[in-house]
């Protein structure tokens, strides 16, 4: 028994240390590439759309029209030019831009940009994705102007200070995470209330409606009682190629080019999350 016990420890402790060293030989440009060619997803936003989809040659260019009652936006060039894109900005700038919705000219970012969620992206995360953005290709490309019918707030609140990594071991915890600061997925699927998306009261409840090309898109109840039928496989499924269990499809602005770029263990934690929700 003494030799099998010492056997077992054995392998556990080569399985931990083979799980730490992968852990550290991600590099921050590996997680930023993962993250924004998957749940961060910026591309999908900033990223302008033809008939067929993203056009050639102009990633994260912006230029894509988002309209709503109250506000019609362009998305901004993310691209490391530095006429018409970031690549005059520093690191802390485009950090302070994408956590706190403040330009380097002191302008205020307004949405569909989900500050207030990006606030709580952790210090790695966001450093990890200016990393990405900086080898983007430059592309020269100055979007119109967004033009907003309410008043943008002063400031998102106080600047923000470090924000620790979330634990992956914990699925409802990491996939809260996913869902929230880093995929802003619970922004797109709350109803809308007379400040934004109603998240305090009816996350993940479905009901928003989103305008494009396409035609009017609405966003899908998340929580288990628009999820609860599905089995886990079959939500995967949805999320990472937007086809349902009854074969119809999602419409954009569904990421799911993206998704589908999603490692399994974080699509467990997300789906985790989403059944933890109230039902609404």
């Amino acid at each position: 028994m003494k030799s099998v016990h010492r056997s077992a420890v054995a392998l556990l402790g080569g399985a931990a240390f083979a799980i730490a060293s992968h852990a550290v030989a991600e590099t921050s440009l590996e997680r930023g590439t993962y993250l924004m060619e998957s749940i961060v997803a910026c591309g999908n936003c900033h990223t302008p759309q033809g008939p067929k989809g993203p056009l050639p040659g102009m990633a994260l260019a912006g230029g894509l029209e988002i309209k709503d009652p109250g506000f019609t936006a362009y998305t901004p060039n993310i691209t490391p030019d530095p006429e018409t894109g970031i690549g005059k900005w520093t690191d802390a700038q485009i950090i302070t831009a994408i956590r706190e919705g403040k330009r380097p000219d002191g302008t205020i970012i307004g949405p569909p940009m989900p500050i207030g969620l990006y606030r709580g992206m952790s210090d790695n995360d966001v450093k990890a994705i200016v990393a990405y953005l900086r080898t983007v290709k430059p592309v020269k490309n100055n979007p119109p102007k967004s033009q907003y019918k309410m008043q943008l707030p002063p400031s998102y609140g106080p600047p923000v200070q470090n924000v620790p990594d979330v634990p992956r071991g914990d699925k409802v915890v990491y996939g809260a995470y996913l869902a929230g600061p880093l995929g802003h997925c619970i922004e797109c699927h709350s109803p809308m209330g007379p400040k934004g998306p109603d998240i305090e009261n009816k996350l993940g409840a479905g009901g928003s409606e989103f305008f494009g090309p396409w035609g009017t898109s609405v966003s899908p109840n998340i929580t288990p009682a628009g999820i609860g039928k599905y089995r886990d496989a079959q939500l995967k499924k949805v999320i990472t190629t937007g086809v349902r269990p009854d074969g119809s499809h999602l419409k954009p602005p569904m990421g799911v080019a993206y998704y589908a770029k999603m490692t399994n263990q974080d699509l467990d934690a997300l789906i985790a999350y989403l059944r933890s929700l109230p039902r609404k």
